[in-house]
């Protein structure tokens, strides 16, 4: 018996070894041989087939020229018309993000727009290269509208940060998306920036609230930890400072957190608006104080229970009347749950 339980043994281990070592090609090839590899689209065929039938990027796969309402019958001139002129532009923006996405695209089709697709149809600048507006120029002294610009880069970067950027301060201000962005060179690490970071794009026109930061008191911004764009969107939003937010106190909470509440005992100025009592860029008193304490609590809290000394500055330790109230934390040594209290004994904000 043990010897025709081993044979029967060897003869199942050879039929299972010629079952796979027989050649894939020679099995059934409709799909029920679980040794067949699966289907792929190496083999695809038609206008967009490259490398083997990859499709091609969405973004620029089927971009076309951009509409130039100054030169309306323009036509495409192509790539190669563009570069025998502009050689040195060619050279810069070929390592920008655009340039990459431009020359798989161009791979995949000859026929796709790259630098006709954000300067407009190239014959009639072609014809007349120094007739102004014949070719979409990104500069204000280019000869071509504001809005034609800013209609030819929404063309592709239109919604989702960018869906208030009609009728925004920036907008209504004629800024052009070149005033901030170049992208024909890449002279920053994101977004294209005109300048090497976000933070110095903003301050070549807001220079005032970019030495707000130089105040003793400041957020990170100078340090590298924060920028911009981490509370305002340039884009355009629905409130005039152009927060990411509806109001200033969700802003602030996107950091400040323990600030938010909701508490047993609400302070009314904290609830109304951050800004009653702090600046957001810089100050030079603590915690970004708009102004030393107690003389901030005194703007609303006068005549209390307190002795009604007015506190200013010539009882600050360099003044003439020094007063040891002022010079301490004031009301924020007892007051210390000044943005709300969650203790039952609380309603003065003590605890």
């Amino acid at each position: 018996m043990r010897f025709f339980a081993g044979l029967l043994l060897s003869a199942v281990a050879i039929l299972v070894t010629v079952g796979w070592l027989t050649p894939v090609g020679a099995q059934d090839t409709r799909g029920s041989n679980p040794h067949n590899l699966p289907e792929t689209n190496l083999a695809s065929e038609g206008p967009q087939a490259w490398h083997g039938g990859f499709d091609a990027p969405p973004g620029f796969a089927h971009a076309t020229a951009a509409r130039n309402p100054q030169a309306p019958d323009a036509k495409p001139v192509g790539e190669a018309t563009c570069t025998a002129c502009h050689s040195r532009e060619q050279q810069n923006f070929a390592h920008t993000t655009h340039a990459l996405g431009m020359r798989v695209a161009l791979a995949a089709d000859p026929s796709t727009a790259t630098c006709e697709a954000c300067h407009g149809a190239g014959s009639a600048h072609a014809e007349n290269p120094t007739k102004k507006g014949l070719i979409i120029a990104f500069t204000h002294d280019g000869g071509t509208p504001i809005q034609t610009q800013t209609s030819s880069c929404l063309g592709c970067h239109a919604g989702g940060p960018r869906d208030h950027w009609t009728g925004s301060v920036h907008q209504r201000n004629d800024l052009s998306c070149s005033d901030c962005h170049n992208p024909m060179a890449k002279l920053s690490a994101e977004g294209l920036t005109a300048k090497q970071s976000i933070n110095d794009t903003c301050a070549t026109c807001h220079k005032d609230i970019r030495q707000q930061f130089n105040r003793r008191s400041h957020m990170p911004l100078p340090e590298g930890q924060m920028a911009c764009v981490d509370c305002h969107n340039p884009h355009g939003t629905i409130n005039a400072p152009l927060l990411k937010t509806n109001t200033v106190n969700e802003t602030c909470y996107q950091c400040h957190a323990e600030k938010r509440g909701p508490f047993l005992f609400e302070h009314a100025p904290v609830r109304e608006s951050c800004l009653n009592c702090h600046t957001p860029h810089g100050s030079n008193q603590h915690a970004l104080l708009v102004a030393p304490v107690p003389m901030l609590c005194q703007q609303c809290h006068s005549h209390m229970r307190h002795p009604n000394d007015l506190f200013n500055e010539q009882m600050l330790a360099t003044g003439a009347a020094p007063d040891e109230r002022l010079m301490g934390r004031g009301c924020l040594s007892c007051h210390s749950q000044i943005h709300g209290s969650n203790n039952p004994s609380g309603p003065r904000f003590h605890k």
